[in-house]
C-alpha cells in the first residue's frame, strides 16, 4: 500500500479496567499489523468541561479540545470501542464530538471529521455487546461527514472475552476483529490515496 494510513484509535470510556480500552488496544494492533499508522489515546488523558456554549464564549476552546482537534485533523481514519450506557453513547464520547467539532477562526465547519473513514467496536458484559450504543453512533459521525464502514463488531459477555495477552479467546471473534481492522486500513488508504 503506498499510502499508510493514519489511525486514531481511541475507547468512549475512562475506566481505567474498561472492556473496551482492552476492546481498542486489540483493534489497535491488529490495524497496526494490516498496515495502518495507529495513534492510541485515553479519553482519561483529555479532561474537558461538559460542552456548554457559554463557556466557549467566555473562554474559548478549552487545551484538551485543542489537542483532541489536532488529532483528530492529523488522521484520516478512526476506531472507536464505544461502551453503551443506557442504550446510547457514553457521556464522555459524545462530550469529545461536540468539543472537537467545534469550528476554530478560519476553520471549515466540521474539518476534524470531514473525509474521515471509521470502523466501530464495542464490548459489554450484556447480551448483545453494546450493539444499541452503535446505533447512535453511527448516526451522530454520520451527520458530522464521516464515512462509517458498514462492518461492525459488538462484543457480549466481554467480561469473560479477553485472555491474558489482551485478545479475543473466541478465534471467531479474533479473526472479524482483524478483518474490519484491515477493512478500515484498505478503505481508508483507498479514500486519502
Amino acid at each position: 500500500m503506498p499510502h499508510k494510513p493514519r489511525l486514531l484509535a481511541l475507547a468512549g470510556s475512562l475506566r481505567t479496567d474498561s472492556i473496551n480500552k482492552k476492546l481498542i488496544r486489540a483493534a489497535g494492533e491488529a490495524a497496526q499489523s494490516a498496515g495502518g499508522e495507529v495513534t492510541l489515546i485515553d479519553l482519561r488523558d483529555y479532561p474537558l468541561p461538559i460542552f456548554d456554549g457559554d463557556h466557549e464564549v467566555a473562554h474559548g476552546l478549552p487545551d484538551n479540545a485543542r489537542k483532541l482537534k489536532e488529532l483528530f485533523l492529523a488522521h484520516q481514519g478512526l476506531l472507536i470501542a464505544s461502551p453503551e450506557y443506557n442504550s446510547s453513547v457514553t457521556a464522555v464520547l459524545k462530550n469529545t464530538i461536540d468539543w472537537v467539532s467545534r469550528p476554530l477562526p478560519g476553520e471549515v465547519y466540521l474539518a476534524p471529521f470531514h473525509d474521515k473513514v471509521a470502523a466501530l467496536l464495542s464490548a459489554s458484559p450484556g447480551a448483545l455487546g453494546g450493539l444499541r450504543g452503535l446505533v447512535h453512533l453511527r448516526a451522530i459521525l454520520g451527520n458530522i461527514g464521516v464515512l462509517v464502514l458498514p462492518d461492525q463488531l459488538a462484543i457480549p459477555l466481554a467480561h469473560e472475552a479477553f485472555d491474558s495477552n489482551g485478545r479475543l479467546k473466541d478465534s471467531k471473534k479474533q479473526a472479524e476483529l482483524e478483518r474490519i481492522a484491515s477493512r478500515l486500513v484498505s478503505v481508508t488508504g483507498r479514500h486519502h490515496a
